[in-house]
């Protein structure tokens, strides 16, 4: 699983969204879900931060759980582009959904 190719990008999402979701973050301009609406207000910055930390983490777990069952290239004799594009879309379709997630959430509050 270590030898997975997102494994690390995909450990970095989950550690930087655990100060998000404890709300670790205080409202500014550089770390969290920095938006107009996010930004007014201390209640939505922490609320937002936090539905974004969870989903991020969640994208990570999804990741972990196919680098778990998907083999990488040493394990099989001839992967070519195929298993990484598998690899691929098990870290980027999550981190997507969760983008959209969050852009939805921030929209009803």
């Amino acid at each position: 699983m270590f030898s997975q190719p997102f494994f690390i990008p995909s450990v970095l999402i989950a550690l930087f969204a655990f100060p998000l979701i404890f709300g670790w973050i205080p409202r500014q301009s550089i770390y969290g879900v920095r938006t107009s609406k996010t930004l007014s207000s201390d209640d939505i910055w922490y609320l937002a931060n936090r539905f974004a930390g969870l989903s991020f983490l969640v994208s990570s777990c999804i990741y972990f759980a196919a680098a778990w069952t998907i083999p990488d290239g040493e394990t099989v004799t001839n992967p070519g582009f195929a298993l990484w594009f598998i690899h691929l879309g098990a870290f980027v379709v999550p981190l997507i959904i969760s983008v959209l997630l969050i852009r939805s959430f921030i929209r009803t509050l």
